[in-house]
């Protein structure tokens, strides 16, 4: 995996808007995906690309967060699979960071767009709207609790919640117990650590209306997939600054992937 990731002013010389970006690629070999109890496809890569472009300027309410993300999974699977071989979604990203006291920090985010198989021959139908409502409780400078809730009415499980907590163990040592990307982190210097964690994601798309039929399996004919991955694996980031500028470049080893897709059908 290939990935980068800034928070900085790289604009504040044009117009002092602070921002965040991630750019981000996976690949993942010799994978094996499950849809129900007795049907798996076996053996195929799969390349995950991301990008993520997010302004954060702070306002009379908060940090307000505005800004676009765009991701493309690609899978290479054998012939007559009887699922898409490319999910893909692209859409804004709109949310707000709201600090209630000292200790209470409320984030609330949407994700509204395109979530489809295609963009050749799209519908209303492949536009979805899923939201997270998420708070932060701050025990200590050392310990923080975490809660939220993440909707998508087009998902197998529509609604899912998480809690976790965010402790500074030691002066090097960092669990960061909290999805969708909980990681145990070691600072070995200021510029490098090293990292052991998850990735969880769980998406609904929209696939086209001919797709069961071509599959020969009518009934999934603009069907709705949900993909869930469970991807585990370590990390050691690299960090450089550069005009207050901070700048991630990483290479991960990914130890196992699970994943599961369930059309809504089913």
């Amino acid at each position: 995996m290939f990935a980068e990731e800034n928070t900085g002013n790289w604009f504040e010389s044009v117009n002092h808007i602070p921002f965040e970006y991630t750019a981000e690629d996976t690949y993942v070999g010799d994978g094996d995906v499950q849809r129900g109890p007795n049907k798996s496809v076996r053996d195929f890569y799969e390349n995950d690309s991301i990008l993520h472009l997010v302004f954060t300027p702070r306002i009379k309410p908060g940090v307000l967060r505005i800004g676009a993300e765009w991701e493309r999974l690609s899978f290479g699977l054998p012939d007559g699979a009887p699922l898409p071989d490319t999910l893909q979604s692209v859409g804004l990203v709109m949310g707000l960071d709201m600090q209630f006291s000292d200790s209470i920090i409320v984030r609330a985010e949407g994700q509204p767009g395109v979530y489809d198989t295609e963009f050749d021959d799209l519908s209303w139908d492949s536009f979805n709207f899923p939201f997270l409502i998420g708070g932060t409780y701050i025990y200590s400078p050392n310990l923080q609790l975490v809660l939220g809730v993440s909707i998508d009415i087009e998902r197998k499980y529509p609604v899912l919640p998480a809690a976790g907590i965010r402790w500074k163990i030691a002066s090097q040592w960092l669990l960061d117990a909290v999805l969708p990307t909980p990681r145990l982190q070691f600072e070995m210097s200021r510029d490098v650590s090293l990292y052991v964690g998850a990735n969880v994601k769980q998406t609904s798309y929209r696939v086209p209306d001919d797709f069961g039929d071509s599959h020969g399996i009518p009934r999934l004919n603009h069907t709705i997939l949900t993909y869930s991955e469970l991807r585990t694996g370590a990390q050691p980031p690299a960090k450089s600054a550069i005009n207050r500028t901070e700048t991630s470049i990483s290479i991960a080893l990914t130890c196992a992937t699970i994943r599961t897709v369930a059309p809504l059908t089913e």
